[in-house]
């Protein structure tokens, strides 16, 4: 475990995978710490003006016309606290909370929210504590950002409302902090509205939905080679020299790992041999480099869609260098809305070509010489058609996911906020979509290594064979007769989700991209 120092300068996505995941312990810089001091100053001279300033002397949203008086500030930063604490559904998974926490606080240590400093260090101090908020599925509408959500967060930093404590039981927050030595925050000019106004939920779940999605990419490289291979296909279409003339990164990249781990196998270029020979693999098998660099290419844009905003300070009002404290839009989620949903489109392509590869290994009249659905005595037994029904149902729920939430829009606040992002929508559905997808990479896995497994007298690459051998050894049994299928199904699973199928092949093939 490492210590991620938290600067005026934005943060990784590496650090917020670090703190989301592996509990990295969260500090705050010397120059945040200055850069504070200096813009709280700014709010604590604009409080004491009688003209009115949004965010530090008025009300909020459509509210924002009422001047209030300085004996009552106090209680209108609680407030909204309180009354934006309006979650329903069930509880968000905890990575998903502290990437959330440790977003907002990346921006309140950028300097232009006007926080005390010592409000952001309870902040840090919640996350080093390993106190959790309870925060619930619904109640944002990703603008003015992710506020129900945190709203809730800021409630457990005043000591109000449930959190989870480090030993994973929900509590009062109060008590979770006493117990932890924190005191609660008393919420001064500005302040309540700074912890709630970001799109700190929708990026953080875009930074983990990114990290899952790199490595399940080169995992769908490896089973569509497995699966090219349990098929008999041809290898020429993945040589260097086809994709440099089509350079987009992506399609090169997933070509040279399928090539890498089918080098040496006896199984591809059969295809000419055949009673009836084919010219060409079909589509799933011979454009996968395709489908899987252009996925490739969306997580690199969305990529740098979140590098932009992790260096951003997502608030309103902000306090700019000169002084002054001016509204602005900047905590409209679309621009990350967009790329979560755009991933959410390739995630569905993914799993859609994975499938019709599954189904042409079981069909026999498409598999080139393999039993009916990789199963040992066919009518008797089943084999894995069932296991494909379970793939095409996800694959059905990948497409539904892949419709756009940022293409709707549902106006709120009296009007005053007509047009909103819906980019906390759009990440939730990614998680589900990203979640499975490794499912149904799996179910090729399983499927390709079976058919390889029965193509007798051939001698699979040295990759496929590696990768078979530690499937096993990890209890994703090989072809036989029939068996409840389902623990195969989660060992798969398993073994795809944990990394172990590219952990597997690598030793061989030398790093994949």
């Amino acid at each position: 475990m490492h210590t991620v120092v938290v600067g005026t300068s934005g943060t990784t996505p590496e650090d917020v995978i670090a703190v989301a995941r592996a509990n990295a312990k969260v500090e705050l810089s010397a120059d945040a710490l200055a850069a504070l001091a200096r813009a709280r100053e700014i709010v604590d001279a604009l409080a004491a003006k009688p003209e009115p300033v949004y965010g530090v002397s008025t009300g909020f949203g459509a509210l924002a016309s009422r001047h209030i008086s300085p004996e009552l500030r106090a209680q209108l930063q609680r407030n909204i606290v309180r009354s934006h604490a309006a979650g329903m559904g069930p509880r968000v998974e905890r990575e998903v909370v502290r990437a959330l926490m440790f977003l907002r606080l990346k921006t309140v240590a950028s300097g232009h929210t006007g926080v005390r400093p010592s409000v952001a260090q309870t902040m840090a101090d919640v996350l080093n504590a390993g106190i959790t908020p309870v925060v619930h599925e619904y109640g944002s509408l990703g603008c003015s950002g992710d506020l129900a959500p945190l709203s809730h967060c800021a409630l457990t930093l005043m000591g109000e409302g449930d959190a989870e404590g480090p030993d994973g039981v929900v509590k009062p927050a109060g008590e979770l902090l006493a117990a932890a030595g924190i005191e609660p925050v008393e919420l001064r000019e500005k302040e309540g509205l700074a912890l709630l106004n970001g799109t700190d939920g929708m990026l953080g779940m875009l930074c983990m939905a990114i990290a899952d999605l790199k490595k399940l990419y080169t995992s769908a490289d490896i089973t569509a080679a497995l699966s090219l291979e349990a098929l008999l296909g041809t290898d020429k279409v993945l040589a260097p020299e086809l994709h440099a003339i089509r350079p987009h990164p992506g399609q090169g990249a997933s070509a040279a790992n399928m090539l890498a781990v089918l080098k040496d196998s006896g199984l591809t270029g059969h295809f000419q041999e055949e009673e009836a020979p084919r010219v060409q693999d079909a589509y799933s098998v011979r454009c996968a480099p395709q489908v899987n660099g252009a996925g490739r290419d969306t997580i690199a844009y969305a990529l740098t869609v979140a590098e932009r905003e992790l260096a951003a300070a997502v608030d309103n009002p902000v306090v700019l260098p000169d002084g002054r404290v001016e509204s602005n839009g900047n905590f409209h989620g679309a621009p990350v809305a967009y790329v979560l949903d755009f991933l959410a489109i390739a995630a569905a392509d993914l799993g859609s070509i994975a499938e019709r590869r599954t189904d042409r290994l079981l069909d026999k009249n498409r598999s080139h010489g393999l039993p009916p659905f990789l199963a040992d005595d066919a009518g008797v037994d089943s084999g894995l058609m069932i296991a494909q029904y379970t793939q095409a149902a996800l694959v059905s729920e990948m497409k539904r996911l892949a419709v756009p939430a940022s293409a709707d829009s549902i106006p709120s606040s009296a009007m005053q906020e007509d047009h909103v992002s819906m980019g906390w929508s759009a990440a939730r559905k990614l998680r589900t979509a990203v979640d499975n997808l490794t499912r149904i990479i799996a179910v090729e896995m399983y499927a390709a290594t079976r058919g390889i497994e029965l193509r007798k007298g051939l001698t699979p690459a040295p990759a496929s064979q590696a990768a078979i051998a530690a499937a096993r050894a990890a209890g994703v049994q090989g072809p036989g007769p029939d068996r409840f299928l389902a623990p195969d199904l989660a060992a798969a699973d398993a073994f795809v989700r944990e990394g172990k199928l590219v952990a597997a092949v690598e030793p061989v093939t030398g790093p994949l991209a």
